[in-house]
């Protein structure tokens, strides 16, 4: 298929939703981001152990599915423009800007997308906790929890099931953590292992091997 077959962006939209799954998640405290590690090209497994969640500066991240390639051009994007907002400002960039931004990109790129679905998600002091949803045509969706990629549906049930209002990042990166869980037993695309990041008063933080250790799952 080509750009100008009018049945591309949806073949487009099917080919994303494959082979990953990412959960945000807001708390009374921060925010939880967390995705699992495997890279996978159709039935084969390119890689196991792929970051998903992208740091874009102390206070904002992004999780990345799609198009390898595409992604990290994104995120480049994302952290250029952050460091530059910063440093003309004295300030951080506001996250629904950081969020309107990626948008646009993806926007203005739409008749050749880049092939990607994003998270965009931070906290600060000011704004509180702020997930975005961002697709491929850059419309731009928010809610309380956010779940993409082709393990999505497993996840959305647990995490509908479990997540509360008033959760404290120690509480909701667990919950995070079974949501994909989850989804690695039902889904082949999503699998390996997890990667959980937090981000709250103290800023960007990935969690260890060892604090993810100590949260039962079973894949």
């Amino acid at each position: 298929m080509y750009p100008h077959d009018k049945r591309y962006p949806d073949y487009v939209a099917d080919q994303i939703k494959k082979g990953t799954t990412t959960c945000a998640l807001i708390c009374k405290d921060g925010i939880v981001l967390t995705a699992d590690t495997r890279a996978s090209a159709g039935f084969f497994i390119a890689d196991r152990h792929v970051m998903k969640i992208q740091k874009v500066d102390r206070h904002l991240a992004m999780t990345i599915a799609g198009g390898v390639a595409d992604a990290q051009n994104l995120v480049d994007v994302m952290r250029y423009n952050s460091n530059l907002y910063r440093l003309q400002n004295k300030e951080l960039m506001p996250i629904k800007s950081a969020a309107r931004l990626c948008s646009n990109v993806l926007f203005n790129q739409r008749f050749f997308p880049y092939y990607v679905q994003i998270i965009m998600a931070g906290w600060t002091k000011e704004e509180g906790g702020q997930i975005y949803n961002i697709d491929l045509f850059g419309s731009m969706t928010t809610e309380k929890f956010i779940s993409t990629g082709s393990g999505s549906p497993v996840a959305y049930g647990y995490l509908e099931s479990e997540y509360k209002d008033d959760m404290s990042v120690n509480d909701a990166y667990k919950i995070a953590m079974q949501a994909i869980a989850a989804a690695i037993r039902r889904n082949a695309g999503t699998g390996d292992s997890i990667n959980v990041v937090i981000i709250d008063k103290d800023g960007y933080r990935a969690l260890t091997k060892e604090e993810k250790a100590e949260v039962r799952v079973v894949f």
